[in-house]
């Protein structure tokens, strides 16, 4: 699709057009499927003579054994986003096999990270017409010290690259650096992704969870009254912290809140 614009359009057609028969609805961007074709064996770019700047992977579910009437509606939803101008090509899997080949593009994106070298990563959840406003305006901060020459460390081969689950309003951001973890990247990267995520009334957690990693952070999203009463709800139940601990809630002082704990979000 030529746009983000065009994602979210695309999107909305599949909830009128597939309804009952969409079972996901994810986007990348083409710095995504570049590092993906570029890192691992096996991949290649389904539509080689269209680069686009967004793509969007859709799967259905099928009713029937066949699936010849979900298939016939599939085709009938991208034919129209192309007549429209929302899609500017587009393929619809002939197989199982081929529709997996097209999934893993998709899929295996945290795996073509891990090739390229270390990776800050981020799981939001962001209102779906501005999801990708946040990859942009990280790639304008990246932008900023690169053009301001040389430093502490070199942000020249920093890359950021946005994908998800679009359906779901979930953006996986990813800041790439080739030559490694470093202070100066990451202040660069945080508090603003989660500050800015708060600024959009988003979440600075989407489905994997706050877990060990960004439990400093929950006040991002949740104000001091609600923090409490989950402590308060931690610690009638758990009053020993065994149970999950050290996860979710930041530290209290002790007892079901567990130990300090470092919320950096790169893995």
């Amino acid at each position: 699709v030529p746009s983000f614009a065009a994602a979210c359009a695309a999107l909305r057609r599949a909830k009128r057009d597939l309804a009952e028969i969409l079972s996901a609805f994810e986007f990348l961007d083409r710095a995504s499927l570049v590092l993906v074709n570029a890192q691992l064996k096996g991949t290649e770019d389904p539509l080689p003579e269209t680069p686009a700047p967004f793509y969007i992977v859709i799967e259905t579910a099928s009713s029937s054994i066949e699936g010849s009437h979900e298939r016939a509606r599939l085709d009938a939803y991208l034919e129209a986003l192309q007549k429209e101008g929302v899609a500017l090509a587009g393929v619809v899997g002939r197989d199982r096999k081929h529709a997996s080949k097209l999934w893993n593009l998709r899929e295996r994106i945290s795996v073509a990270l891990k090739h390229a070298g270390a990776v800050y990563k981020y799981d939001v959840s962001l209102p779906t017409e501005e999801m990708y406003d946040l990859v942009e305006e990280m790639r304008r901060r990246v932008a900023e010290k690169v053009a301001a020459g040389a430093g502490e460390f070199d942000f020249s081969g920093v890359s950021v690259l946005g994908y998800g689950h679009l359906g779901d309003g979930n953006l996986h951001l990813n800041i790439s650096s080739p030559a490694g973890y470093h202070p100066a990247l990451e202040a660069v990267v945080e508090p603003f992704v989660y500050e800015w995520t708060a600024a959009k009334r988003g979440s600075v957690s989407a489905e994997h969870g706050v877990g060990v990693m960004k439990p400093n952070e929950l006040r991002h999203s949740k104000p001091p009254a609600a923090i409490s009463v989950m402590h308060g709800i931690k610690q009638l139940l758990d009053p020993k912290g065994i149970l999950n601990p050290y996860k979710v809630l930041p530290q209290s002082g002790g007892g079901a809140g567990g130990p300090s704990l470092l919320s950096r979000s790169k893995l």
